[in-house]
């Protein structure tokens, strides 16, 4: 049975710095990342979610999941958006922010390059669900978060629901969220 504790990955959560790097292209699909891939696959599907990126569960490479295999490879890596088209909006989630579900406007449709498992190119048209998705993993490859795609007044509500959630885990007195500087880590003047 793949959904042992040990073929689960724990998730990283909104405040969590690996949320924020530029993931770093993957130069070679090994066995290890093949394994890697099943593992987030069975990751996500545990968490109930549709998509998963590498940070999600820390590891800073742009490779990603998903739950649409009928669609397309479910694990693809170095995804290149090449062209989009349209507009929609849906309300979007994320397992990285639990709970919080808000509107995000992105192209209706992409042109998408990527490498599945095998090392083969994939090279496909997207619309609808798979669209979305990929473009909210291919967010977090680039550091983003699906809250940074969101208007001012859902902005407004949101930071504030985050806010109370990072001081829940790190206190309010945190440096992270004062914006304060830490002693410890400024630079001596000789």
């Amino acid at each position: 049975d793949l959904t042992t504790d040990e073929h689960l990955m724990p998730l990283r959560y909104f405040g969590d710095q690996v949320l924020r790097r530029h993931a770093a292209d993957v130069p070679d699909i090994t066995g290890d990342l093949v394994d890697f891939g099943r593992t987030m696959l069975v990751t996500m599907d545990h968490e109930d979610g549709i998509g998963l990126a590498a940070p999600q569960v820390g590891r800073s490479i742009r490779m990603l999941v998903h739950g649409l295999p009928d669609d397309a490879p479910p694990v693809l890596f170095n995804p290149v958006i090449v062209e989009s088209r349209g507009e929609s909006v849906y309300q979007e989630g994320c397992l990285s922010i639990p709970g919080l579900y808000i509107d995000v406007v992105r192209p209706s449709e992409i042109h998408l390059r990527a490498w599945d498992d095998r090392g083969n190119e994939v090279d496909l048209d997207a619309d609808g669900l798979l669209a979305r998705v990929v473009q909210h993993e291919m967010d977090h490859l680039d550091g983003l978060l699906f809250v940074d795609r969101i208007s001012v007044e859902d902005r407004i509500s949101a930071e504030a629901e985050l806010h109370k959630r990072v001081a829940g885990t790190l206190g309010t007195s945190d440096p992270f969220l004062t914006g304060k500087a830490i002693k410890a880590l400024l630079r001596k003047h000789v």
